[in-house]
């Protein structure tokens, strides 16, 4: 039902999603480009196209209120990012015990620009010894979906160039606002 209800509402709102659902039972989705309220929302859409049942990062503070409870049944799992906690091997922890877990991370962290992304996703993925998916949302063409998938291998520079080659292409909702697809590290591991 909520797989029909699903793609009711992409259909309404003109969306279509391209490509397969992955194979793989656990895995690190990508969730970018994210610089919109609405990628949410579209992200949700997609998954359950999919028929993917989807647990996501958010700010802490999107789970405060009467919207509490109502994200957390969307699958969201707060973070404090004004905090250092043991996320990563909390999250790697987590894949471990599970035999079905799919856990979208928005590596931008923030809807606004950013000139790095978060390296958590990879760290995670590498952890928990789970692969990488690619998911997107190109509002141009009113597409989104599920693609690439990659298992980190350490190599963190060749790992991000596959990663940038797929979301080559993709635009935002507010493309002023989609930072580069690099990591921090991706700067100091590159020779001076």
């Amino acid at each position: 039902m909520k797989q029909h209800l699903a793609r009711v509402m992409l259909r309404l709102t003109r969306w279509n999603v391209v490509g397969e659902r992955p194979t793989d039972t656990t895995y690190v989705l990508i969730a970018a480009p994210h610089t919109s309220n609405w990628d949410l929302l579209y992200m949700l859409l997609v998954s359950l196209h999919y028929d993917v049942r989807l647990s996501w990062l958010g700010k802490h503070s999107l789970f405060r209120g009467p919207l509490g409870p109502v994200m957390r049944a969307l699958g969201g799992v707060p973070v404090r990012r004004d905090q250092r906690t043991q996320m990563v091997s909390d999250l790697a922890g987590q894949f471990r015990d599970a035999d079905r877990l799919v856990l979208a991370i928005p590596p931008e962290g923030t809807r606004g620009r950013a000139d790095w992304w978060k390296s958590g996703f990879y760290r995670v993925a590498e952890a928990a010894d789970v692969p990488i998916v690619c998911a997107y949302l190109d509002y141009p063409s009113r597409t989104g979906g599920f693609g690439t998938s990659i298992t980190p291998t350490g190599d963190v520079g060749n790992d991000m160039d596959e990663i940038r080659a797929f979301y080559s292409g993709i635009v935002a909702k507010y493309p002023d606002d989609a930072g580069p697809v690099r990591l921090r590290a991706e700067e100091s591991a590159a020779p001076a």
